[in-house]
């Protein structure tokens, strides 16, 4: 069999493997409502169709969520958004093996391990919808591949610095946990890959000019970083105590970080890289990569062939991942009023680096191993599809809502039960975003609220319960007559209103577990 077929084998692995997004017209994403609903603000910002210009404005500020929200709106002008989310989503998935093969050439390894990226790169951070992290993976890989290249590439390193810069800018531009990951990632990347010219190199200026293309490829993404943390930290905190997305005391006080346990971090390691599935059939395709690279790692090391790397360069990638799990089990889980879920994130990056890092086969072996790392995708895109398929037809409850809502909307999310039958994740907490967004609306929780969000509210936001965790502390006598639409998930409306049920409000529709109540 010819290198055509493996060429062939593998564009189909990253067919199977972006599959799943395109077999259901709903996706099982928790944020996935609000960054469309906010992709459309912006897009539509002009419209006096929508109540969009009259509630929003453009945030003109360096943020690090600019890259998902821009990149899909201006994809937005040639398709439709959902269409043109699924591909910047495909992309994603597609990207990160490709960009874990980009990083494994430049250091001299076989490429075929890339292939196993494929099903780790759905997971916690999926469920959650965390698309501007998981869009940041594949570029902080990339960045990693041309660093190394401007290291050892003598003849080309403009070229590949060049590269390193725009990619750094970006990652930047996507989410800060990735930018922090490289912030330790290049430096060891530095310190553990020899350049040509240290043969003959006498002294530290001798080994230092060779370096140069990369360490100015690296400049202009940490004066930009430089500028977003001076800008970030310059602006007042919230200060409050015990209140949901707010910061209890200063940025690192202890009061205002939240731990796991190592106990904790330890069991959910392995448990958050597939866990979408209530059933778990989406752990087989983990257990299939699992056992995939348990292969590979005997078989390099009984029947192992050199990588060509030095003593020291053959530990850049296990440093990688050594890197990834300690912002995994050091980190705090969550930084209250400034950024949320934090290490547990990074269970993803270091699964990625860790089969990337398995040790190298002889040649004779990689095809078979290249195959086996393709079938994998095949089994992850029968159950994810099957999944994603059953939540989809669950979430249509949301299309029945969408049409008995009337335009230019003002929707209060109740979702008394934010869970499904199908997946794990709370994928309804945010489903007034999708009634909001069918119809040009607006909701009472919307990621506007955020500093890191593209766009903010022109004046004050419309009166809300504190948390959308929280439906329980609603108040219709403070905060019900800003809005005309009220979206009710897991308890009857008549538990909720009341009588006002019948003398000011009406149920417009129902589908599912959700009632739509509109004013009369």
């Amino acid at each position: 069999m010819s290198a055509r077929t493996d060429r062939l084998v593998s564009a189909a692995a990253l067919v199977l493997g972006a599959l799943p997004l395109w077999v259901s017209s709903h996706l099982p994403m928790v944020d996935l409502p609000q960054h469309l609903h906010l992709i459309s603000v912006l897009h539509r910002l002009d419209d006096p169709t929508t109540l969009y210009p009259q509630l929003f404005a453009a945030r003109h500020e360096l943020t690090p969520y600019l890259g998902y929200y821009y990149a899909v709106s201006l994809l937005n002008w040639l398709l439709p958004l959902d269409l043109a989310n699924r591909l910047f989503l495909s992309a994603y998935v597609v990207g990160l093996p490709l960009s874990l093969a980009f990083l494994l050439r430049g250091l001299g390894r076989p490429t075929w391990p890339a292939l196993l990226a494929l099903p780790l790169a759905y997971g916690d951070s999926f469920g959650w919808g965390f698309i501007n992290y998981l869009a940041a993976l594949p570029l902080a890989l990339l960045c990693c591949g041309f660093f190394v290249r401007a290291l050892t590439r003598a003849g080309q390193r403009p070229l590949w610095a060049s590269g390193l810069a725009a990619s750094l800018v970006a990652v930047l531009l996507f989410h800060v946990q990735a930018f922090a990951f490289l912030g330790l990632a290049l430096p060891w990347l530095l310190l553990t890959t020899p350049v040509p010219e240290d043969a003959h190199a006498r002294g530290l200026q001798a080994r230092l000019r060779p370096r140069l293309p990369a360490l100015l490829g690296v400049t202009p993404g940490v004066v930009l970083f430089l500028s977003w943390v001076v800008l970030r930290l310059g602006q007042p905190s919230e200060v409050e105590t015990g209140a949901p997305w707010k910061a209890w005391g200063p940025m690192l006080s202890p009061r205002n970080l939240a731990w796991k346990s190592f106990a904790q971090n330890r069991a959910e390691l392995l448990e958050v890289l597939a866990n979408l599935l209530r059933d778990g059939s989406d752990r087989w395709p983990l257990y299939a990569v699992g056992a995939v690279a348990a292969c590979a790692l005997v078989l390099g090391v009984v029947r192992g062939d050199s990588s060509g790397e030095g003593p020291v360069a053959r530990w850049r990638l296990p440093g990688l991942v050594l890197i990834a799990l300690g912002l995994y089990f050091l980190l705090p889980f969550d930084i209250r009023g400034y950024i949320y879920y934090l290490n547990t994130r990074y269970a993803q990056l270091a699964a990625v680096l860790a089969v990337a890092s398995l040790p190298v086969t002889r040649t004779a072996l990689r095809r078979p191993l290249l195959w086996a790392s393709a079938a994998c995708s095949l089994l992850l895109a029968l159950v994810l599809g099957q999944g994603f398929r059953a939540f989809s037809r669950e979430a249509a409850e949301w299309d029945a809502l969408a049409e008995a809502t009337a335009p230019r909307p003002r929707v209060m999310g109740l979702i008394f039960d934010s869970g499904s039958r199908v997946v794990r994740h709370p994928v309804f907490l945010h489903g007034a975003a999708e009634l909001a967004r069918a119809r040009g609306g607006s909701t009472n929780f919307s990621f506007a609220l955020t500093p890191h969000s593209p766009l903010r509210y022109r004046g004050t936001p419309p009166p809300t319960f504190p948390s959308e965790w929280r439906p329980q502390d609603f108040d219709y006598a403070a905060q019900g007559s800003a809005y005309d639409h009220f979206l009710v998930r897991g308890v009857h409306p008549s538990r909720v209103f009341g009588e006002r049920l019948q003398r000011e409000l009406a149920v417009a529709a129902e589908s599912g577990n959700s009632w739509l109540v509109r004013r009369r």
